[in-house]
């Protein structure tokens, strides 16, 4: 589905050459700080976001009480009782936490998505190959909201555009912070959200972002965010790559091999590589097992 926004795109750069380099000295693998130009972009503002809020379908959108535990389970999420435009024109005051998803449906916003990952496609072409699945998403949450502890299945660089933030980003791969039948369950379509245990927190690294800051979160590094003082608008742009593929093919692997009893096998961090493994699992799909 195409939704249209009647905003034209301003042109120009999204991320300054240092960021760039700091960017492919991280990637794929570490979370590093970068900047970028976006602060004041038209696409962005409290409004735009509201009137695009309401082009998008229901399946693209999700908005609960911000102020949450750090591990919470999905069906204890509560709602916050309003709509979604409501709940985003009177965001500084519902406590509230808001995302609207696949905003590239949107043309204008597709061009945004695009011409920021531009920038970045050699470094990733050089790293992990093609850029796949190019999406956006844009989190608005009021002040004081947390979101819990979790993981995500992209590559991922989230640019902080109003207000303040700190997100805290953990190691990934890191079998105690997600157990390997956590990462089964996840490639087969369980929940994002992970079991929070305090110790944990110490292997965290606490980035504090203002507007102007981004950060690169590698694939399915987990990840917890707390705002600041005020309310809080912030663009993710993210990617798939054949490493990120291959990944969650293994995964998936394990977990059909797990539920008949047969033995595992380790995902490595590179598993692009792992091709007889991956044409296994291709194989069993599609004969239906």
């Amino acid at each position: 589905m195409t939704v249209h926004s009647p905003i034209a795109v301003t042109p120009g750069p999204v991320f300054p050459s240092e960021a760039r380099t700091a960017f492919a000295t991280a990637y794929p693998d570490r979370s590093t700080r970068l900047t970028h130009d976006l602060v004041g972009h038209p696409l962005l503002t409290v409004a735009s976001l509201a009137a695009l809020a309401e082009r998008l379908p229901a399946s693209s959108v999700e908005y609960n009480l911000g102020k949450l535990p750090l591990g919470v389970r999905a069906e204890d999420t509560p709602s916050n009782g309003l709509s979604l435009r409501d709940t985003i024109l009177t965001i500084e005051t519902n406590g509230s936490w808001a995302v609207l998803k696949n905003v590239e449906q949107d043309p204008a916003y597709r061009a945004l998505l695009d011409a920021a990952l531009a920038e970045l496609e050699p470094i990733v072409r050089a790293g992990t190959g093609a850029m796949l699945n190019r999406e956006a998403f844009i989190f608005l949450s009021s002040p004081g909201s947390i979101t819990p502890f979790h993981m995500d299945p992209e590559h991922n660089i989230l640019l902080q555009i109003m207000g303040r933030k700190t997100m805290t980003v953990f190691p990934a791969r890191d079998d105690i912070l997600v157990p390997p039948q956590q990462s089964e369950s996840f490639h087969n379509g369980g929940h994002r959200n992970l079991v929070w245990r305090e110790d944990f927190r110490a292997q965290g690294e606490a980035v504090a972002l203002v507007p102007g800051d981004a950060v690169h979160v590698p694939v399915k590094a987990p990840h917890f965010v707390e705002n600041g003082p005020a309310v809080s608008i912030s663009l993710s742009v993210t990617w798939r790559s054949e490493r990120s593929v291959a990944e969650g093919e293994l995964h998936s692997f394990n977990a059909l091999l797990r539920g008949r009893g047969l033995p595992i096998g380790r995902v490595s961090a590179i598993p692009e590589k792992q091709w007889l493994r991956r044409f296994a699992y291709r194989v069993m799909r599609k004969l239906g097992a």
